[in-house]
């Protein structure tokens, strides 16, 4: 397909008259009817326009078919978000559950030491893959800075019916298991082991919910290919945001390994060492929520 053939494509794929065209490209209507039809060639700024305005690729544009480009995940795009998603949400649960695991082992008669090492071991398996997944998410941003939007609105409908799920199924499981623990203390009596067996139940749940509930949102940012591509190009300001909110989640995070590590070897007390990690967490998000980028939906 040539040049005027795409645009024609994606003029009437985004509903936009020549008019409606040329007044964007700040060009007469008479341009864009020449580039249409091949009589004449826009300049090279108006051409990375175009690219940016529709969300192609240059080649794509002027030597390939936009509308072939459009329908295909020539990228790998949605296996690699998809396992990216997956990864992220599996390490923050996993951390979770290594806290519950802790709990149900501590019932059992293991030492506080023990038990302290062992989640620190969860932990750094988790960290582990937060590094790996997100270089290689780097890795793949560099390598593909502008993807196409090829997701259907029929596709991107049925995912948002699934992803109200995600948020109220993850929402559902946590207030369930609220439930259950109460309702269990009203069998068992409230000292140990019955509280770490009750309490490593809860944590069990919460770890499955808080799978969803990153998995659902991370899956959710996946079908909006216009933000991704936002992201990967970024203003000046975006990039000291994002640097910031970066370099506080980094201390807020040391801060709380070295606090676990203090409460729980100078007070003993390592499952109320524990409670730190979900507290930075939390503090993590706050951060990137006040200093992170501010990029329009």
């Amino acid at each position: 397909m040539s040049l005027g053939e795409n645009l024609q494509y994606l003029r009437a794929r985004e509903g936009v008259t020549q008019e409606q065209l040329a007044e964007r490209l700040d060009v007469s209507r008479q341009s864009v009817s020449k580039w249409e039809s091949g009589t004449s060639f826009p300049e090279m700024d108006t051409l990375l326009k175009l690219c940016d305005m529709f969300q192609v690729d240059m080649d794509s544009l002027l030597r390939g078919s936009v509308e072939k480009s459009l329908s295909e995940d020539s990228a790998g795009y949605d296996r690699f978000m998809t396992l990216y998603a997956r990864k992220t949400a599996g390490g923050v649960s996993t951390i979770v559950g290594g806290v519950a695991l802790w709990s149900f082992l501590s019932a059992l008669g293991l030492s506080e030491m023990l038990g302290a090492a062992m989640l620190l071991l969860v932990i750094a398996a988790a960290v582990v893959i937060f590094i790996a997944s997100g270089m290689e998410e780097e890795h793949f941003r560099k390598k593909h800075p502008v993807i196409p939007d090829f997701y259907t609105e029929k596709q991107k409908e049925q995912f948002h019916r699934q992803y109200i799920w995600y948020i109220a199924g993850g929402v559902g499981a946590i207030l369930l298991g609220v439930v259950m623990m109460v309702l269990a203390f009203t069998v068992l009596p409230e000292r140990e082991p019955y509280e770490s067996y009750i309490g490593a139940a809860f944590l069990v749940i919460v770890a499955c919910a808080v799978y969803f509930l990153i998995y659902g949102g991370m899956l959710e940012d996946k079908y909006n290919i216009a933000k991704y591509n936002r992201r990967n190009n970024p203003t000046d300001e975006d990039r000291a945001r994002r640097g910031r909110a970066n370099t506080a989640c980094a201390v807020i995070m040391l801060l709380a390994t070295a606090l676990f590590l203090f409460v729980g070897m100078s007070f003993e007390n390592w499952k109320m060492a524990a409670v730190i990690y979900p507290v930075g967490g939390v503090l993590c998000g706050a951060a990137w929520m006040l200093l992170g980028p501010r990029m329009e939906e």
